[in-house]
């Protein structure tokens, strides 16, 4: 297959691997487990996957001690991340949650600002001018009728944050000793385990296992397909598209969740949450970073 023609099939393949990432919003809210738990079971199934990956094809583990460090930070970061992403779900539903994780581009404006001297320009602080006035939009009727929003829009916040901080750690990771992605996922599925084993135990005591094989068969499709497989469609697309459309294409995922919260979920969204949606969906579009500063993600909310 010539590059042209790979290039060309990358589109749809990230499209798909975001709408899968976002069809694991509607596991969550089905399956009658923890937020904690689930996103420990998640990373628990893919730490399998990606051991058995990293073996099968020889990818070893960098040997650098502060680079395994940084990896596993990263993992930790993206544990917490994904719990507190699954709070918000439960708070305010996938598409309103999905939608605020995405905000974690503007983390990462702000890491690079204040730690790589990184320089912001004008369409970056509008964009995120623009995203602020839309998280207003979608958030003042959710606070009329739902007495979980507070906390749904701050866990959600916070989740995008976490997920930047972890970037950042996988970033550095790979400037401190290059690392394929499969033992650099094992790194992150299990620093994220460590960081979730102490919350599942005491926040999550009566909601740790599936109870149905239902439920267990839907936690390990999170983990299985959710976790790997459409993670392994986005890093297998990202390099071979151009940043503007990746940004872009890379909006599907929110999309996708908001669909699934009104179809699917009956939630009542409103004109002016769609509107405050629109409005952040082009902010974060507007917000992506340059080539030479983009941080690819490694996993999702």
């Amino acid at each position: 297959m010539t590059t042209s023609q790979t290039n060309r099939h990358a589109a749809p393949l990230l499209i798909t691997g975001c709408v899968i990432f976002g069809l694991g919003s509607l596991i969550v809210k089905v399956v009658p487990v923890g937020a904690y738990a689930i996103a420990f079971w998640r990373l628990c199934i893919a730490a399998f996957v990606f051991w058995g990956l990293s073996r099968f094809f020889g990818h070893k583990l960098p040997r650098n001690g502060k680079a395994l460090r940084f990896a596993l930070l990263a993992g930790a970061f993206l544990g917490v991340d994904l719990a507190l992403w699954h709070e918000s779900i439960y708070a305010v539903g996938p598409g309103i949650s999905t939608l605020l994780n995405s905000l974690q581009i503007f983390f990462l404006t702000a890491v690079g600002f204040f730690f790589f001297g990184e320089r912001l320009g004008k369409i970056q602080l509008l964009s995120l001018l623009m995203a602020v006035a839309g998280v207003v939009l979608i958030a003042s009727p959710e606070f009329g009728r739902n007495e979980a929003a507070g906390w749904g829009f701050a866990s959600g916040i916070v989740s995008g944050a976490m997920l930047a901080l972890s970037m950042v750690f996988v970033r550095k990771t790979h400037h401190i000793e290059p690392t394929p992605l499969f033992p650099m996922m094992l790194l992150v599925s299990l620093g994220g385990m460590a960081a979730l084993l102490l919350p599942v135990l005491l926040l999550d005591t009566h909601h740790i296992f599936p109870t149905t094989l239902r439920d267990a068969g839907l936690v390990l499709i999170y983990g299985v397909v959710m976790q790997c497989f459409a993670w392994g469609l986005i890093a297998y697309s990202i390099p071979l598209l151009p940043l503007s459309l990746t940004g872009l294409l890379l909006l599907s995922e929110p999309v996708a969740a908001l669909a699934i919260d009104y179809f699917l979920l009956d939630k009542p969204i409103g004109a002016l949450q769609w509107s405050g949606a629109a409005l952040t969906l082009f902010a974060i579009y507007l917000g992506s970073p340059a080539p030479k500063t983009a941080m690819r993600k490694p996993a999702e909310s």
